[in-house]
């Protein structure tokens, strides 16, 4: 829509030049993104044009989003990507698999998004190793929500592919929000005037052209199209744009204009092309010629340059569309739609012709919604769920009958809920609630109500309207009732305030009858998670013990529907074996299907296991995969593993500001488990650093708010605080809370905390017995900082009983401990003692190596590196392309003075 002479667009040297070096960069094998945005009629489809000119030499993919009513999934992705389709199978199998099904190449579990975005990125980079590729997409304000989503996950990774990622919008959508931008505004006043005069008679006075150009406030377009629609009268007396309300409205009705202009059978073609999405040129002739169109007549009775075909319709302008579909009548709109129906193969492409049906409707149709009911299985199966929201929606607008209209509300709502519109899956709630013709009904509604209130955020409101549903779906579905009652349970543990309501979740949960046949894995943690609460830890033990047993062989459809849930219970049987192995099996199922949103709850869990067991290597990078996913899938959750790895560090700073940030931010967002672990962490940190009054602090905190798993796993930091500053009973009444929780359980983990605890509040022999019980049993176990504290406390306590010799073997072990884990306060305070003992001791520094010049992304690439993953299994965990992570692991070797991947095992080596 810009005047091009010979030095290229008017007015646009700066723009051009930004395009030209982005162009640059992709050759010398960087990636760049820009977001180019501005007013419709700027000039933005003119850069675009520039950009792809200057391209010489490199790949090309175009794709352009349409205004429509109708939201088909990935529409405008498969636009960008279809040339690229024969490289399939270069791509890792799961994201070979997510393309195709999306696409609708093969049938299958509709994929996350994240790993339709993640096989793009791979996609984009394996076409990349050839020659440098320009993606070009045109109006993204119309894509599609799932095409915006991917494109916008993969602008924010990538970096080394050479490739060239412009978008050109009206309005920056929210999954475009801090990217790269180039705001396109209206030409100077010079440049202005020059494209004027190439559009206008060259006898137009001055002071009429002045006007015009500030009338029209530098916008390309209308400079161009404008003075078309106007008189020479008009032109000369300045008239016709003064009553304009807005520019864009201005444009439109110069478009208008010319439209009334042609003849009718022309602005027949131009409604049926207007009311065609893709720009098909066969389904807009043989629409049109249903209509009793001619199209190559209706194009010689001049549609005045709107409309021309090609590959594809085009209209001269998005607005000349707009225009045309919104000038036109209701009757002459559904006779277009009705047309272009019943040209539309049913096999070929059922959802548009569903889509033109629904639009063709002039009342109630149950036949239509019908269709546009299997149109949204359709799209599920792709993974739309925004697409599956909409034909679901329209489907309920449709429908007469008042049991079928509650019937497609709730499956709507639902859908509406998984595509995160909260605000439609209200309404079509209250529908069904109004409309459902039986109490079955009205209870799947209310269901869809609490999950609502779940996905709106951890808060008081979820647990109870969700142990409603529970209770009311007894009646009905037995299965689906238990998978509720587990949700609340989860919803209610996870960070409702209200104990009452964890309470009566857990009494109804108890007062279940038996299932039929034995109880299968949700019985038995169902069973378990109730115990927990209404009897205590010591009770609940052989149920969690069965309920463990039966997770480790939990099927994926079944651990991807509640095992969240029933995972966040395993450390309630203290034995760290199976809670590591649950965990990391758990998060690796979870990772393998793809199910990105869920695999934060399944990492933190795991981190956390892998914290307490001493591999802080590994843990830092659970937190580095757990950062990555959290920023692709904007899903927040409170960063648990590096609470708790940060205070066993001892990193008094770093853990000090995650600790305040993280209580600020889950205590308003009602994430009541976040705050419980902040609390701990701190006992923890302070509990190293000998400030055992800030340690106790935390720790009565963190057991005031909660009552599950996270508030026992700091009664042993209580106890260790209240017995350092003098509140005996503070301490006893700890430890009683301990033995109910874990005496009951005969494992070397509770049986050696319980020794350790009991060890700080005994005497002579007794406390001597009982330190000597800990070390044993709690080196039969995995949790080496657990061992390491009880060599610690039992040093010191030697060196009060004036057994130096003794403490000096005891603090001696402890200090190489915590120095060999990276537990620094610890290992300062274990130092202190042996001074006091009179050993001379060498200060050492935990961790001291050339990989502290990692970054934490480089160090989670180096571990993974280090296992023995392949560059493409290293991207899919991270998100990034297989030739990012290529030039992350040239850093790496650089930084670590290293020049192959087999030195990574010497120069970053495992915590023995």
């Amino acid at each position: 829509m810009a005047f091009r002479g010979h030095v290229g667009l008017v007015g646009r040297e700066s723009e051009c030049a930004l395009l030209d070096q982005t162009v640059a960069a992709v050759r010398t094998g960087e990636s760049r993104v820009l977001v180019v945005h501005g007013a419709p009629g700027v000039g933005k489809s003119a850069l675009l044009e520039h950009v792809e000119s200057s391209a010489t030499g490199m790949r090309a993919l175009r794709a352009v989003g349409v205004e429509s009513e109708m939201e088909l999934a990935f529409a405008t992705l498969h636009q960008l990507c279809a040339p690229l389709l024969d490289r399939l199978n270069n791509l890792p199998a799961l994201q070979r698999d997510a393309l195709e099904t999306v696409f609708g190449m093969r049938a299958g579990a509709p994929p996350e998004r994240f790993l339709v975005g993640l096989a793009v990125l791979s996609l984009l980079s394996d076409a990349s190793e050839e020659s440098p590729v320009l993606c070009v997409v045109d109006d993204t304000q119309w894509m599609d929500r799932a095409s915006a989503q991917v494109l916008g996950f993969v602008a924010r990774r990538l970096l080394a592919e050479s490739v060239a990622l412009v978008l050109a919008t009206r309005v920056r959508g929210q999954d475009l929000l801090g990217l790269p931008e180039l705001e396109v505004t209206g030409l100077r006043n010079a440049d202005a005037h020059a494209l004027l005069n190439s559009a206008t008679p060259t006898g137009l006075d001055q002071h009429i052209r002045d006007r015009i150009v500030a009338e029209a406030r530098g916008n390309p377009l209308a400079l161009l199209e404008l003075p078309r629609e106007l008189t020479v009268t008009q032109l000369a007396g300045g008239l016709g744009l003064l009553h304009a309300d807005t520019l864009p409205s201005l444009i439109e009705q110069s478009f208008l204009a010319r439209i009334e202009g042609v003849s009718g059978q022309s602005r027949l073609l131009l409604l049926v092309a207007a009311a065609e999405p893709i720009g098909d040129p066969t389904l807009v002739r043989r629409a049109a010629e249903r209509l009793g169109v001619t199209p190559a007549t209706a194009l010689d009775d001049e549609t005045g340059g709107l409309l021309s075909f090609d590959v594809r319709v085009v209209f001269r302008h998005p607005l000349v569309r707009s225009a045309v579909y919104r000038s036109a009548d209701e009757e002459d709109r559904r006779a277009v739609h009705l047309a272009l129906a019943e040209v539309t193969d049913p096999r070929v492409d059922p959802d548009r012709r569903a889509w033109h049906l629904a639009s063709a409707a002039a009342g109630p149709d149950e036949t239509v919604a019908a269709e546009l009911e299997r149109s949204a299985d359709r799209a599920q199966a792709r993974g739309g769920l925004a697409a599956a929201a909409a034909f679901l929606q329209r489907s309920v607008a449709l429908t007469l009958d008042a049991s079928r209209r509650a019937e497609r509300a709730v499956a709507a709502a639902d859908a509406s809920v998984r595509a995160g519109d909260l605000a439609a899956a209200r309404r079509l709630v209250d529908i069904a609630e109004l409309d459902a013709q039986s109490e079955f009904l009205r209870v799947r509604a209310g269901l869809v109500r609490g999950r609502i209130a779940f996905a709106a955020g951890f808060n008081n409101e979820a647990p109870p309207m969700l142990l409603a549903a529970a209770r009311r779906l007894e009646l009905f579905d037995s299965d689906l009732a238990r998978e509720t009652y587990l949700l609340a349970w989860g919803a209610a543990a996870w960070g409702s305030a209200d104990g009452e309501s964890l309470a009566a979740i857990s009494r109804a949960i108890g007062e279940l009858p038996p299932p039929e046949g034995g109880p299968r894995p949700i019985d038995l943690v169902l069973a378990g998670c109730a115990l927990l609460v209404t009897e205590g830890g010591g009770a609940a033990i052989t149920a969690l013990r069965r309920a463990m047993t039966a997770l480790v062989d939990l099927p994926v459809p079944d651990l991807l529907k509640w095992g969240w849930a029933a995972c966040g219970v395993s450390p309630a049987v203290w034995d760290e074996q199976v809670m590591y192995e649950t965990y990391a099996r758990a998060a690796e199922l979870v990772r393998t299907a793809g199910i990105l949103t869920e695999l934060p709850l399944y990492l933190a869990s795991l981190g956390a296991a892998t914290s307490l067991i001493g591999d802080f290597a590994s843990a830092a990078g659970i937190v580095a995969e757990a950062d990555a996913v959290a920023a692709a899938t904007g899903v927040p959750l409170a960063p648990y593993t590096t609470l708790i790895l940060t205070a066993m560090q001892g990193k008094e700073a770093e853990a000090s500001a995650v600790i305040t940030a993280t209580i600020e931010r889950t205590g308003t967002d009602g994430q009541l488990t976040g705050v419980t672990t902040a609390n701990w962490a701190a006992a923890v940190l302070y509990n190293g650093l000998a400030r055992y009054e800030e340690a106790l602090s935390a720790a009565r905190a963190s057991t005031r708010i909660a009552q599950l798993i996270v508030s026992v796993w700091v009664l042993p930091e209580l106890i260790e605080a209240a017995v350092r500053v003098g509140e005996d009973k503070t301490a006893h009444d700890g430890l009683e809370r301990l033995a109910d929780e874990a005496e009951a359980c005969d494992t070397d983990w509770a049986q050696g905390i319980m020794a350790r605890c009991r060890a700080l509040l005994s005497d002579g022999t007794a406390a001597d017995g009982l330190y000597r019980e800990a070390i044993e049993r709690l080196g039969r176990t995995l949790l080496r900082p657990d061992l390491a504290r009880a060599h610690l406390l039992y040093g010191e306590w030697l060196r009060r009983q004036s057994r130096r010799v003794d403490a000096r073997h005891q603090l001696r072990t402890a200090y190489d401990m915590f120095v060999s884990i990276g537990m620094a306060a610890f290992a300062e305070r274990a130092r202190r003692e042996l001074l006091a003992c009179g050993e001379k001791v060498q200060k050492r520094t935990v961790e001291a190596s050339s990989s502290d010049e990692l970054t934490p992304q480089e160090r989670q690439i180096a571990l993974l590196v280090r296992e023995g993953l392949s560059n493409p299994e290293v991207g899919a965990r991270l998100f990034l392309s297989p030739r990012t992570v290529e030039w992350h692991l040239r850093k790496i070797f650089t930084k670590l003075a290293i020049t192959s991947r087999r030195q990574l095992r010497e120069a970053l080596p495992r915590n023995d």
